[in-house]
């Protein structure tokens, strides 16, 4: 029979090679620890330059002209004579009323003018004879001054009779009710049938002159007291008379017609403490309906130093407070409060860039990406907004991960950018 190895031995044996493997670990180097990539983050470098300074305001719409349509006599509607919502021209025959009543009221009127009428002929006639019998004393001076009086006051039943007339023809023709004014019409409140009366409260339809329509909008009292003082002291330099104001429709697009600044009401609002202007708009195809609620961009000035850094680099606190992050020379990112005075850049893309009143310097590095992920103190490697949208144009597209180029550095920034935003 074999003979079982002796257990001390096999215990030695099994220390040795532990303290074997152990030497031969320590006499390995450790890896260095790899140093932390430090991030790329897109910014753009601000600089002073001339530029419109807009504000951009609550407003509703109204009409140039308008016209309630009302009853100026009383009687049962006969007939609507337009369409709803169609246009109409000044003059134009709206609503018939019955117009049976008012004839009849005519002919009264002209039967008792052609009664006043031959009275007056015989009253003239005989104050006429008695002013002959008076030369030779065929009648007294009483009776010639009774003939005078009589014709004298069949003249003046005359000319009443005949303004009363003139009254029953023209409550007659207010039996046509016209339009007003040219405009389009909206629905009637009346239809064939209805009794109306005349001057009632409620209007039986209201025409609307669309061709140019009015923007009034609201600017608080203090920031048109602001706006005055930086034009007193130079900082802002005056527009001008009529300056051009352009709109945003609800749907956030621009409308395509540009208006001009009207007038500025001389009052301030109690309630509100606003001060209301008013511009008006061009509308040949009727898209800005009356009440529709709008936001004007109007142009205060032109600012010669003007800092302007995008929206989306803008961050606010609960408070409404901004603020930008910087990047300063070391390459480090820091949060900066900025006073934003409103939008800058034409009309056309005021919404775009945001006007720093306070905060900023022109060579300021200005972060407008990964505004969620850097944070204060943290180092990163700052590449210009521009050079980085270019590096993602120029990287070519990728089809399967086979075909997949070397990437570069500059197409690896670009890569973060797109990432981080």
């Amino acid at each position: 029979m074999p003979q079982r190895g002796h257990p001390r031995r096999t215990g030695g044996l099994a220390v040795a090679l532990c303290l074997a493997a152990a030497l031969a670990a320590c006499g390995r180097q450790a890896p260095p620890p790899q140093a932390a990539a430090v991030p790329e983050v897109s910014v753009v470098t601000v600089r002073a330059a001339p530029a419109a300074v807009t504000s951009e305001l609550p407003g509703r719409v109204s009409a140039v002209q308008s016209a309630e349509v009302r009853p100026q006599i009383s009687g049962i509607v006969r007939q609507r004579r337009f369409t709803e919502g169609a246009m109409v021209k000044a003059g134009d025959v709206l609503y018939e009323i019955d117009d049976a009543t008012y004839r009849t009221a005519v002919d009264n009127a002209s039967g008792t003018l052609t009664q006043a009428e031959a009275t007056l002929a015989t009253a003239q006639a005989k104050a006429e004879r008695y002013a002959g019998l008076l030369k030779i004393q065929g009648v007294s001076r009483q009776d010639y001054d009774d003939a005078v009086a009589s014709a004298k006051s069949a003249a003046g039943a005359v000319v009443s009779d005949r303004a009363a007339l003139r009254s029953a023809r023209i409550d007659l023709e207010r039996t046509r009710i016209q339009a007003p004014i040219s405009g389009r019409i909206g629905k009637s409140s009346v239809t064939a049938g209805a009794l109306v009366t005349a001057s009632q409260d409620s209007a039986l339809a209201t025409i609307n002159d669309l061709s140019a329509v009015y923007v009034d909008v609201t600017q608080s009292s203090a920031e048109l007291l602001r706006l005055k003082k930086e034009l007193a002291a130079g900082r802002l330099r005056q527009a001008g008379d009529g300056a051009e104001v352009r709109l945003r429709l609800e749907d956030g697009s621009l409308y395509p017609h540009a208006g001009r600044l009207a007038f500025t009401d001389v009052t301030v609002s109690e309630t509100t403490g606003t001060v209301t202007l008013r511009a008006t708009f061009p509308n040949p195809d009727g898209l800005l309906l009356p009440n529709m609620y709008v936001r004007a961009l109007l142009q205060e000035g032109v600012d010669e130093q003007a800092i302007k850094v995008p929206q989306l680099a803008l961050a606010r606190d609960a408070k409404g407070n901004a603020s930008v992050k910087v990047v300063d020379a070391g390459g480090r990112v820091a949060t900066r409060a900025v006073t934003v005075r409103g939008n800058a850049g034409a009309a056309g893309n005021a919404g775009n860039d945001a006007l720093v009143a306070g905060g900023l310097a022109s060579g300021d590095k200005v972060l407008v990406d990964s505004l969620q992920t850097v944070r204060d103190g943290m180092q990163v490697k700052a590449v210009e907004a521009a050079a980085a949208t270019a590096a993602t144009a120029a990287a070519p597209v990728r089809q399967d991960a086979a075909s997949v180029p070397a990437a570069s550095p500059a197409a690896g920034a670009a890569a973060t950018v797109t990432a981080a935003r």
